[in-house]
């Protein structure tokens, strides 16, 4: 396939489907569009049915191109990352990997233009991020919750803002940032430099003042990046985490035990912020996103250096620091269930504590006069208590 003809078909796709978050050519199944988290069927139009091996392999050779590093990742490793663009109207980030000694293509859609905090309503504790000058700052959550959008709201609000040099290392480049007032050199993996840690390290003989690092795989990367926010670096990186204090753990857990007390004094002196998201349907339709947002405080750096202790959890330290903007998961989703954004069905579903957030719905229902609970017409049974008073107890 001609790139010229697939080009033709992602147009098509877009003009179909103006939402869609992901492209996914799978052998065996048609093509198909995700739009709001589910698969849909799409390019029936184009003759594709039921796709094949052959043409699977024909799609991602097309994207591949003469790219000889991806080449050479598909065939050492099973996959490989790169970026596809059609110029003026959309970009996509792409991976290419084996199954079943078949090949697989999945292209989720990138923005062309940056967004804001405000475009994105994001809680206000993201402008504060953009006010940090050194440290550390973790963006967290699974795969496709919209990590990269946040991280480059921040960027923009910093660019807005700061007349200073930022460097981002990216896996690939997913925004592209016109200067306002900070100067961008923004590098790719694979193209620009082998292994985060390599350009990390690169990337503090640049002269930074922010460095964004796509992702921290590895203890060597991690321990860059600290060294990075040590020496007045603000350093905005991405984990694969579900919350802030899985996010902790796992940082930890990268090292080996005779390191382990350095590393929390040096993470617990370091972090300035942990943000973990997760995008949940909307009850009309759509998704939207919900927050756990830990900053740093006495509290946080003492279970960060002891670990956690009843009472004295991540959870709980977020739980009880609301006047700081902090929040926790099931705080964000009550209120988003309060706003009638999502069903009580989609709150317990995502939800951290399903316990917490039963109890919350129960007590916004109770406020609002409604039923809290489906048993009705419980009553004292009066003849069952008259037959047992006129009988001799004794003979019981």
């Amino acid at each position: 396939m001609r790139r010229k003809t697939l080009d033709q078909i992602l147009t098509r796709l877009l003009e179909q489907y103006p939402n869609l978050s992901d492209c996914n050519f799978t052998v065996g199944n048609p093509l198909q569009v995700e739009v709001d988290g589910e698969l849909h069927p799409a390019g029936q139009e184009f003759g594709i049915g039921r796709l094949t091996p052959y043409q699977t392999e024909v799609i991602a050779l097309s994207l591949i191109g003469s790219d000889g590093r991806c080449i050479q990742q598909l065939l050492q490793h099973g996959s490989c990352d790169l970026s596809y663009q059609i110029p003026g109207l959309a970009r996509y980030r792409v991976n290419v990997f084996s199954q079943r000694e078949c090949y697989s293509v999945v292209m989720r859609r990138l923005p062309t233009t940056v967004p804001s905090v405000e475009d994105l309503q994001l809680p206000p504790a993201l402008k504060q991020i953009a006010q940090e000058k050194n440290g550390i700052v973790i963006l967290c959550g699974a795969t496709g919750t919209g990590k990269s959008t946040t991280s480059a709201a921040v960027l923009r609000e910093i660019n807005g803002a700061h007349p200073v040099h930022i460097v981002t290392l990216e896996d690939p480049v997913e925004f592209v940032h016109q200067p306002v007032k900070a100067t961008f050199n923004q590098r790719e993996l694979g193209t620009d430099f082998d292994t985060f840690a390599n350009g990390l390290r690169a990337a503090l003989r640049q002269a930074p003042k922010v460095i964004l690092v796509g992702e921290m795989r590895d203890r060597e990367t991690v321990e860059i990046a600290l060294s990075a926010a040590e020496t007045g670096h603000l350093v905005l990186t991405t984990l694969h985490t579900v919350d802030a204090g899985q996010t902790i753990h796992r940082l930890i857990g990268m090292f080996q035990l005779d390191e382990e007390r350095l590393i929390r004094i040096r993470l617990a002196d370091s972090l300035r912020w942990v943000v973990a998201q997760r995008l949940l349907p909307k009850s009309t339709g759509g998704r939207v996103a919900a927050f756990e947002i830990m900053g740093a405080n006495l509290r946080v750096q003492d279970a960060v250096i002891n670990g956690e202790a009843e009472g004295k959890t991540f959870y709980d330290i977020i739980e009880n620091a609301g006047h700081h903007g902090w929040v926790t998961f099931d705080q964000s989703i009550l209120q988003l269930y309060q706003n009638g954004t999502i069903t009580e069905k989609t709150a317990l579903d995502y939800a951290s504590k399903r316990a917490i957030v039963n109890r919350g719905i129960d007590w916004l229902k109770s406020e609002r006069g409604e039923k809290t609970t489906d048993i009705e017409g419980l009553k004292i049974d009066d003849s069952y208590r008259q037959k047992l008073q006129g009988k001799d107890l004794k003979s019981w």
